[in-house]
């Protein structure tokens, strides 16, 4: 008998959740999101690849040197890479859905 008053109560109060991705909610401003790279800037100096705690970073050669590439899915949004490079060829974005079926989706050349 004492469950009813509380279905009732609940019944016509207001949601509490969100109902995403329907609604979106503006990210904060301190929000860590997925990196970017831009290749014209980076020197190859592997220092982001240094600093990584996460193993997250895979150091490549192609025609112009040595380049990271970002495996996102081992990320933990540190950002000690976009701290260390010199050049800032990392950068941090705000972009939070970093949803992929595969995990060879989430990397960042």
């Amino acid at each position: 008998m004492s469950l009813i008053p509380d279905v009732l109560g609940n019944l016509f109060r207001r949601r509490a959740t969100v109902m995403y991705p329907e609604e979106r909610r503006e990210p904060p401003e301190s929000l860590r999101g997925k990196l970017s790279f831009d290749r014209s800037k980076c020197i190859g100096c592997r220092l982001c690849w240094r600093v990584c705690p996460a193993s997250a970073i895979e150091i490549v050669k192609d025609d112009k040197g040595f380049r990271p590439v970002f495996h996102i899915y081992r990320c933990i949004y540190c950002y000690l890479c976009v701290d260390v490079c010199p050049v800032k060829a990392i950068k941090p974005t705000r972009e939070y859905e970093n949803v992929a079926l595969r995990k060879e989706d989430l990397v960042v050349r």
